[in-house]
């Protein structure tokens, strides 16, 4: 394993490396001279082109934030319009995640290859497509084929965002940078749910689809304007010769076997059954391949480099679990909201407000933060303590808790994810040695926290699934007007017409602690897994940030 360069300890040795960072922009220490204080450099000054292709990257981040969190809030109005089951609910917003999951590699390794802008271009022309399909979508089968086009397309559109930040910036001045375009994706965040909740109330949940096509048509004109990235100087057929195609077919097949029986376990198949336990083992099985393969690929999908030290490793797997919380508490906290406190989707939109905008806010605060004190190893470990601490705390929520208190832990788990979705990826690039090899290690970095997006819907479907059959066995079996709720396929649906019905009150209670008692499952795995994340965060090391190179991809001086 490579040695890692870890930043000077001693206050003398902080005094002298750290960089005021009014200047950082405009005065860069020369990387030929060995004392920083002695002699500056002056940078090239940054062009409108380089404004213009932060504000097209920002715009890309604030719409997959978009669609990630406005289905959730829906979800229940379009099962119920469309006669759809819990599984095909919660597919809904897995075949994007897994969409996005699946294509992120591929775009990645192809752009390493044959440049950035082409299969950007290719994942914007998808998720148009994805939209309309969705927008016009005469079923939930077509609701789950128009999220899976746009996770197609929304894969390259993510993992390109974060790759083209690394191409264009220095490490020095990357925090900042990062930092505004976590604003942009925490914008869409807290959007998110309130277009989801007002257009599925107001309107019509189709314009979910419909709002993002002059987003995109914006996006499309940004980049053709203003993206002058630097071209690779290869032969189109040698570039063609040195894709991955092998280790990219190996990776699709086995993350898809391994997310499809993982969602289905305990719904439509049970653990114990081949159906489930056939697919998980050979979707294991071609990722264990995976991994031996890449060491031969020219140039493989996930380079052995990247995972050659200790804090890359811990940055990696504590990614893979962040994605994993935030998008799981995105989809079951609305949720929430409408099964037991009986709100409508708007109101359940707001009432998420304190997570989405707290995570927001500090989304930003953190890498201002690292900005400063050019240390990032105390900030990420006050956000794991926060997201574990504070989501364990969710277990307390039911139909009777105050909204103050329902509000302040929603702020206190938002203050921890916003916290690592900012300053997560910035160890991972102090980590690597080669200055090219930063795009790719963000790039990495979006796939595994989007693979734990997938792994952590699949789990906490089968879940809630699993927990709501064996109460509502348990406590409602008996009730004939609960009949359909013996199916637990059906439990999504149920929840819009839990407010229009007219039972004893005891039985309504009995409904709504059923559900409480699901999502407190839910809640209780996702505290484990965030306590495995907080234990990773500490093997993390503190590396210097100060360096000023810029990718082979980043954008031309003209």
């Amino acid at each position: 394993m490579e040695p890692e360069v870890e930043a000077p300890r001693s206050s003398s040795d902080v005094e002298k490396k750290t960089v005021d960072p009014i200047i950082t922009l405009a005065e860069l220490p020369a990387p030929s001279t060995p004392r920083p204080e002695e002699a500056v450099r002056v940078l090239p000054k940054k062009q409108l082109s380089f404004y213009m292709s932060n504000v097209f990257l920002g715009i890309l981040s604030f719409l997959i934030a978009l669609d990630a969190t406005t289905l959730p809030v829906a979800l229940p109005a379009i099962a119920s319009q469309l006669k759809g089951t819990t599984f095909q609910s919660f597919w809904a917003n897995i075949s994007f995640i897994l969409a996005v999951a699946v294509t992120q590699p591929i775009y990645s390794s192809v752009s390493d290859v044959v440049g950035r802008k082409l299969p950007l271009y290719i994942s914007m022309v998808l998720f148009t497509c994805g939209c309309i399909i969705f927008a016009t979508a005469k079923s939930m089968s077509l609701v789950i084929v128009g999220r899976l086009f746009m996770g197609l397309g929304g894969g390259g559109m993510d993992i390109l965002e974060s790759i083209i930040i690394c191409d264009i910036t220095t490490l020095r001045e990357r925090a900042l940078y990062i930092g505004i375009n976590m604003a942009f994706c925490a914008l869409g965040t807290v959007a998110g749910p309130i277009l989801g909740g007002s257009l599925s109330e107001l309107v019509t949940w189709r314009w979910l689809g419909w709002i993002n096509l002059p987003l995109v048509g914006t996006a499309f004109v940004l980049a053709i304007l203003f993206l002058n990235l630097k071209p690779i100087d290869m032969e189109f057929s040698v570039k063609i010769r040195r894709l991955d195609a092998t280790g990219m077919v190996l990776y699709a097949l086995g993350i898809t076997l391994l997310a499809v029986p993982l969602s289905w376990a305990g719904a439509l198949y049970p653990w114990s059954s081949w159906k489930t336990i056939v697919p998980l083992l050979v979707g294991i099985g071609f990722l264990i391949a995976l991994a031996f393969y890449e060491r031969k690929a020219i140039e493989p999908v996930f380079p052995y480099r990247i995972f050659t030290n200790v804090t890359a490793n811990a940055v990696i797997v504590t990614g893979f679990i962040h994605g994993l919380l935030m998008y799981s508490v995105l989809q079951y906290l609305p949720l929430f909201f409408q099964a037991v406190w009986l709100q409508t989707p708007l109101e359940a939109a707001i009432s998420v407000l304190p997570f989405c905008g707290i995570m927001l806010a500090f989304s930003v605060i953190a890498d201002v933060a690292v900005t400063l004190l050019r240390r990032y190893r105390i900030v990420l470990w006050t956000g794991w303590f926060f997201s574990t601490t504070f989501l364990g705390l969710f277990c307390l929520l039911k139909k009777s808790t105050s909204r103050a208190e329902a509000y302040s832990l929603q702020v206190m788990v938002g203050i921890g994810i916003g916290t690592i979705f900012a300053v997560t990826s910035i160890p991972l690039q102090a980590s690597v040695k080669h200055v090219d090899d930063t795009g790719l290690a963000a790039g990495t970095l979006v796939i595994f926290r989007l693979f734990g997006a997938l792994i952590g819907l699949t789990i906490s479907s089968t879940v809630f699934t699993s927990i709501f059959a064996q109460r509502f066995t348990a406590n409602l079996a008996a009730i004939p007007q609960l009949h359909d709720l013996g199916d637990s396929s059906n439990a999504i649906r149920f929840i819009s017409s839990m407010r229009l019905l007219s039972l004893p009150q005891e039985t309504m209670d009995s409904v709504i602690d059923v559900y409480q008692g699901s999502f407190q499952s839910v809640w209780i795995v996702l505290t484990c897994l965030a306590g495995a994340g907080f234990l990773g965060s500490l093997l993390i090391k503190e590396l210097t940030l100060e360096k000023d190179d810029i990718g082979r991809q980043g954008l031309e001086q003209r």
